[in-house]
């Protein structure tokens, strides 16, 4: 029982994570946020920045509201967005660009590290290890 709640807390808490990073995305961290995206990606940066805030706000609430028979699909789905943003935050290292805090080639490069944290706890927290 205790695993169970302590899983379901870190689902809920990477949901509501989702849910203000997607909110930031559309409002006061646009900038930032802008300064991630490659410049290879097709789409203009501000509408690269403004879907993928939407597709966090959608993960999120999926993940505050997912049912046990969704939970692995959700799960699944949030940590294959973690994957698919992943050439952003390299980008962000590989060219040097300020947002966040980030403001050295150190702090970016630990920032990278940190990103299979988030693959694996979208998965640990809706059972798929």
């Amino acid at each position: 029982m205790e695993k169970e709640k302590l899983t379901t807390a870190a689902r809920l808490l990477l949901g509501g994570s989702l849910v203000f990073a997607g909110i930031s995305h559309l409002t006061f961290a646009r900038k930032d946020f802008k300064a991630q995206v490659p410049n290879w990606v097709p789409l203009k940066k501000d509408d690269t920045v403004v879907y993928s805030g939407y597709a966090e706000i959608a993960l999120g609430a999926s993940l505050l509201l997912t049912n046990k028979k969704n939970k692995k699909a959700v799960g699944k789905i949030a940590a294959s967005f973690f994957t698919a943003v992943f050439p952003g935050n390299i980008a962000q290292y590989t060219h040097s660009r300020d947002a966040f805090g980030l403001d050295t080639d150190n702090k970016r490069l630990v920032r990278l590290l940190f990103q299979p944290l988030l693959v694996y706890w979208a998965l640990k927290s809706t059972d798929n290890v």
